[in-house]
């Protein structure tokens, strides 16, 4: 089964118009360098909790939106080949085409798929 890369970040709300900039020219570095897919979703019903959530996850302050992403391998080993030539990419340098958000309070992980069911 496919390897699954997933996000989750805080983005300034007033960043959103750059936010989806820099992801469309991200999805297009990770789909050169062997991502099969990549999704980038806008919160819109992503509620405060009183033990965990998404928003305290990111330390989301009110200023800004929940983003929740996944990148779509066709295997680790794909994943673990690309992953370090979409870094060393030059469309995705900081003097390129910087964060627009804090990435230090981004959450992300590599995820092996069990259930895939369309």
């Amino acid at each position: 089964m496919s390897y699954v890369d997933g996000f989750v970040a805080a983005v300034p709300t007033a960043n959103k118009a750059a936010y989806i900039e820099h992801a469309r020219i991200a999805a297009g570095v990770f789909r050169a360098h062997g991502a099969l897919e990549v999704v980038e979703c806008w919160g819109d019903d992503v509620p405060e909790g009183t033990v965990t959530s998404f928003p305290m996850a990111v330390k989301c302050q009110p200023e800004e939106t929940v983003v929740f992403s996944w990148i779509v391998w066709p295997s680790r080993a794909v994943r673990d080949t690309g992953l370090p030539k979409v870094m060393a990419d030059p469309r995705l340098q900081p003097d390129t085409n910087p964060m627009p958000f804090d990435g230090k309070r981004m959450i992300f992980g590599g995820f092996d798929m069990v259930v895939q069911e369309s």
